[in-house]
């Protein structure tokens, strides 16, 4: 049978998972900066633009090299393009390391491909200068257009790239060596989490090293030169740590039909129609077969017992028995044939009855 639905199931491994300090989390204080610039990409094969402000910067880049274009005259070069200039700087680097950068057009270029960057500053969000950049630049897209107007492009070929294309110019401070602690900030705020990090480091330096802020930050004293702390820093880096398990969550992803369904999802007992399609979800008192024997003074024990019907004009019914998860209502779903937006409006609707105990994320 053809399945309407895709549909994938991630069930987190019951077991503990370990992962490394470094993994999970980052130190506070140590962190990449943004850059940005602006610049012109000169030796395009006439695919340049020729808005106002690349004819002005054109203009005033012949002037410092002693050219001045007469009153009233523009450069309206095809073969110049402006361009703005991102990059990532990293912590700790140092003067005269090379970083990578992006040029993006900013004009009416059509392709990037074949240019050089001529000498461009990039700042900080200070207005400080951090980098200079220059080189030619890489372009993964093509362009190509007819005399009749019509055009064809693979990728984007109006943003290029420039390895190691900046040089590192100045320094940002940050406080790693200052203070007698460090903080470590979870990627993933989870309170289980951040209290195992700080039991295991102090399991391993001694109790009162590490002390958890909140569900993100745990604290920890160390040292304050920096080649100790540097080494201090190098082994709880690389200290495991068992994560605390995600909260129940169901991922709907609308354009594809694709639901992914955590461990932790329950279903109570209730009943959704959509269309003709029906599901229904019941729990009723099932005996056990040891029971207390007669004028024992004990009391028979009942257990829940959990049956989910889903039900078609077609006649199809599928019955499951106790521990019935959402898992079971998608594949009883998928089983009739149903159209992903079938299960997406139960999936809503028990969610908003408060049948389903897992948060309901649709991207």
């Amino acid at each position: 049978m053809k399945y309407a639905l895709l549909m994938v199931t991630f069930l987190f491994s019951m077991s503990a998972n370990a992962d490394r300090l470094k993994d999970i989390s980052s130190v506070e204080g140590v962190r990449d900066n943004q850059l940005f610039g602006y610049g012109l990409v000169i030796g395009l094969n006439g695919t340049g633009d020729n808005s106002n402000f690349t004819d002005q910067s054109f203009t005033g880049m012949l002037a410092q090299f002693g050219i001045v274009l007469p009153e009233g005259i523009n450069a309206n070069s095809q073969n110049v393009a402006a361009v703005s200039l991102t990059a990532t700087l990293p912590p700790f680097s140092k003067p005269g390391q090379k970083i990578d950068l992006t040029a993006s057009s900013i004009g009416s270029a059509s392709s990037l491909r074949g240019g050089t960057l001529l000498l461009s500053t990039l700042k900080g969000a200070d207005g400080q200068v951090y980098a200079i950049a220059q080189g030619n630049l890489v372009v993964g897209g093509l362009g190509s257009q007819g005399n009749d107007g019509s055009r064809t492009s693979l990728n984007i070929p109006t943003v290029g790239r420039i390895p190691n294309g900046a040089s590192v110019e100045r320094t940002v401070p940050n406080s790693f060596n200052r203070g007698d602690t460090l903080t470590f900030n979870l990627n993933r705020p989870d309170f289980t989490t951040a209290k195992q990090v700080s039991d295991s480091i102090n399991a391993l330096l001694g109790p009162g090293v590490a002390k958890t802020l909140d569900a993100t930050s745990i604290r920890v004293s160390a040292p304050r030169d920096p080649s100790q702390r540097v080494t201090f820093l190098s082994i709880l880096e690389n200290l495991e740590v068992e994560l605390g398990e995600e909260r129940a969550k169901i991922v709907i992803n609308s354009r594809t039909g694709t639901i992914i369904i955590g461990q932790h999802v329950k279903v109570s007992p209730a009943a959704v129609t959509h269309g003709s399609l029906t599901v229904t979800i019941k729990q009723q008192p099932d005996t056990p077969p040891a029971q207390e024997a007669p004028l024992t003074g004990g009391e028979t024990i009942y257990a829940p017992r959990e049956e989910i019907v889903v039900n078609e004009n077609s006649g199809h019914m599928f019955l499951f028995g106790p521990g019935a998860s959402l898992n079971d209502i998608v594949r009883a779903v998928n089983q009739v044939g149903a159209a992903p937006g079938d299960v997406m409006a139960i999936l809503e609707g028990l969610k908003q009855a408060g049948a389903i105990n897992a948060d309901l994320v649709v991207i």
